[in-house]
């Protein structure tokens, strides 16, 4: 079965996390995905990860997590000939994906009017911390400084965006998303009360402003409550043989705020984590025993949902890994892993002969 973007190519010249991973989410939904990497200086996500052996062979599970079904052709762009080979590539291609540091790009002459004067159907994307203009438009930023991974799914939903546009429009276009932006959107609600009456959000940790939605210690280990509107927090009550403790109104929740806490955290000592989502669950009440992460990969829900991918192999990579694949499924034609992360300049042969440039050298 077809998927929704087989018969699209996608340059990625993209590093770290953020970009890569917006690019492999098309991957997986079938573009094929040109992954450009120095060759002396490779994306640094191939350094990086628990396996340090893997680090040194420039395939860190940082970078395995977000490179199969992608291929890899290692280019100088400081360097002419390898500028041209990447004009070629972009004459050849849908998208255009970067995350250098803004204004690097066309310095080389590989900005978007350049590259649009090639392709005018190119969707051209730059991911940077703080967008393309503004006063702090230069400045670059780690996912430590801001959440890098904020914008994946932003990242790929903009590409997917355009796209679909181009179908009705014909033309393709610039797409600048800052980190900084993607962060904002997603604290919306927060944003929106802040600019109402100035109320600044705070970190609440494990609490919520309504003490049943927020995690308890148990017996053995923390089980996270959901009961968060005036129904669910009416049958947490009641099932807890609490009815003293319901409350009418929200106002009224926050005015009994340590109360309830006290109460919930004598409670909930009373049985263990899966103890309770057992009997919570059961009564329609959300909750869930905080899991590890080997736990919840090991959760029979996650591999009935097929969210991760087992290789049993791949070049430079002795035994079985496994990677992740896409918070999503389709009836038909969904995200799927082909192949596994490329070594560093594994395709430069296949795809110079697909631009039509057999033995053509480039940098090493």
């Amino acid at each position: 079965m077809t998927r929704p973007f087989e018969g699209i190519r996608v340059i990625d010249v993209t590093h770290v996390l953020a970009g890569p991973f917006a690019a492999y989410q098309l991957a997986v939904l079938g573009a094929d995905v040109i992954k450009v990497e120095h060759p002396d200086e490779p994306d640094q996500s191939r350094g990086s990860g628990t396996d340090k052996a893997l680090n040194r062979r420039n395939m860190g599970t940082a970078f395995l997590t977000q490179a199969s079904n992608k291929r890899s052709i290692a280019l100088d762009l400081k360097q002419p000939g390898d500028r041209e080979i990447l004009k070629k590539l972009v004459a050849t291609s849908d998208v255009f994906v970067e995350n250098y540091r803004p204004g690097a790009f066309e310095a080389l002459g590989l900005g978007y009017d350049a590259l649009a004067a090639i392709n005018p159907r190119l969707i051209y994307a730059s991911f940077s911390a703080f967008g393309q203009h503004g006063p702090r438009g230069g400045q670059t930023a780690y996912d430590h400084v801001i959440q890098a991974t904020s914008g994946i799914m932003a990242g790929a939903f903009a590409l997917s965006a355009a796209l679909f546009q181009r179908e009705r429009t014909g033309r393709g276009q610039r797409i600048d998303m800052a980190m900084l932006d993607v962060a904002m959107i997603l604290m919306s609600s927060h944003l929106t009360g802040y600019l109402r009456n100035g109320a600044h959000p705070k970190p609440h940790g494990n609490r919520h402003p309504h003490a049943t939605n927020g995690a308890f210690e148990t017996r053995d280990g923390l089980v996270m409550l959901g009961a968060s509107n005036l129904r669910q927090q009416r049958r947490l009550w009641t099932v807890l043989g609490r009815g003293d403790m319901i409350k009418r109104t929200n106002d009224e929740r926050e005015e009994d705020h340590e109360r309830e806490i006290a109460v919930l955290s004598e409670i909930m000592l009373t049985r263990t984590a899966d103890e309770w989502e057992e009997f919570l669950q059961a009564r329609h009440v959300p909750a869930a025993r905080v899991r590890t992460m080997g736990e919840a990969l090991a959760d029979p829900q996650l591999q009935a949902r097929g969210i991760v991918h087992r290789h049993a192999s791949a070049d430079g990579i002795e035994g079985a890994f496994a990677v992740p694949v896409a918070a999503f499924t389709f009836a038909h034609g969904g995200p799927r892993i082909d192949t596994p992360p490329p070594t560093l300049g594994q395709h430069n042969e296949d795809i110079l002969r697909e631009l039509g440039l057999q033995g053509a050298a480039v940098a090493s």
